[in-house]
């Protein structure tokens, strides 16, 4: 009697071994932009961070122009201290608007470990580090951008108001773009170090109180101490040196006490290295 062997499947015919697809870093900036504008708390932080520099660049105007001195007058001022007059109230907003942006930059990664969907986001980058850096790219343009809008749009309010007064600012002239630039960037760059404190953190609430307090409550602890010490660590903390590195922009040397601008530029972006390096090694080593 003769035994039939089984036949043989084919390769190609058995069962296949599932493709391995891989997660490009175009994909993963597309999530995370879908993520991010899906958010609640992102549109309304940049309509925040707008009205903001609208009304912080009116009230600004409107005190400096028709103050308890009586209403101005700008016929005879020079230019270059119109042009002064007119940024300072437009980019005077983006000291409170660092506070929503860093908000912001902690909840787009709190959030996820509150929802547990940073499982998922990992499980699609399992290399992490690129989940990480997607965050940030995405976050820096989207708030560099309404960040840019809110300053144009500022100097366009203190225009309006200070036009009343004869002073006027042209938006091409000297340094005014530059420095309305550096406005938004310096937002942008609040919002990444604080997209690194809430990755370290993992605590809507304790990522949030250490930004703040990074930003409000360390300056004026040190402008309280009697100390030469803490009077010059001053210009080199993260909101000291980002507010340097813009309104800085085009003045005197002389004037400036600590960092010029370029150098506080250098400064915050440490601060944002920092940051990132931290988030980016206990991210590696935590688990999700």
């Amino acid at each position: 009697m003769t035994t039939i062997a089984p036949a043989q499947a084919h390769p190609s015919q058995g069962s296949r071994i599932a493709p391995t697809t891989r997660l490009s870093f175009g994909g993963v900036l597309r999530s995370e932009w879908v993520k991010l504008r899906s958010l609640r708390s992102t549109v309304w932080s940049y309509l925040i961070v707008i009205a903001i520099s609208l009304g912080m660049a009116a009230l600004m105007s409107f005190s400096m122009a028709y103050g308890f001195d009586g209403t101005m007058d700008g016929s005879t001022m020079p230019a270059a201290d119109q042009t002064t007059m007119v940024l300072q109230s437009a980019v005077f907003g983006v000291y409170f608007g660092q506070l929503v942006v860093g908000v912001l930059g902690v909840l787009v990664i709190s959030g996820e470990y509150t929802t547990g969907m940073i499982r998922s986001t990992l499980t699609a980058v399992p290399k992490r580090l690129p989940a990480l850096a997607g965050k940030g790219v995405v976050l820096f343009v989207a708030t560099f951008v309404v960040g840019l809008v809110a300053n144009l749009l500022a100097f366009l309010t203190s225009s309006i108001v200070f036009a009343g007064v004869d002073v006027s600012a042209n938006l091409f002239e000297g340094d005014v773009l530059l420095a309305l630039a550096g406005g938004a960037l310096y937002l942008a760059l609040v919002s990444v170090f604080a997209l690194g404190v809430g990755t370290m953190l993992r605590s809507s609430a304790g990522g949030i109180a250490a930004v703040l307090g990074l930003l409000l409550l360390v300056p004026t602890i040190l402008q309280l101490i009697p100390a030469e010490w803490a009077t010059d660590m001053i210009p080199y903390l993260l909101s000291n040196a980002g507010m340097t590195m813009f309104t800085a922009i085009g003045a005197d040397p002389a004037t400036i006490v600590g960092p010029n601008a370029w150098q506080s530029l250098l400064v915050v972006l440490a601060w944002v290295g920092v940051s990132l390096v931290g988030a980016s090694v206990l991210l590696k080593r935590r688990d999700a």
